[in-house]
């Protein structure tokens, strides 16, 4: 199975590393490759994860405080957003 992003999950991704990086370059790889990690578990397991609304479940991510929300399509993993989860918790619901 694949995956994709929508192209404001992908901004999304893009910013948080570059945050992560910018507090130390170490720490920007680590949630780089706890996001590849959780992707991977979407894909392997898909309808494991919690459904928050309608057919988007959520992933969490682990040693972060973010979630990775997604669709499942026909051979594809969708993600919708990569969001924080302090932050406003339905701003994604316009994807």
């Amino acid at each position: 199975m694949n995956f994709s992003f929508h192209p404001d999950a992908a901004l999304e991704l893009n910013q948080a590393v570059d945050y992560y990086k910018n507090i130390n370059p170490d720490l920007g790889l680590k949630f780089s490759n706890e996001i590849y990690l959780a992707i991977q578990r979407a894909i392997s397991l898909p309808k494991d994860w919690t459904i928050i609304d309608n057919d988007i479940r959520r992933l969490l991510v682990n040693n972060f405080p973010y979630g990775i929300l997604y669709s499942e399509l026909k051979n594809e993993i969708f993600i919708i957003a990569v969001m924080h989860l302090h932050k406003q918790p339905n701003y994604w619901k316009n994807r």
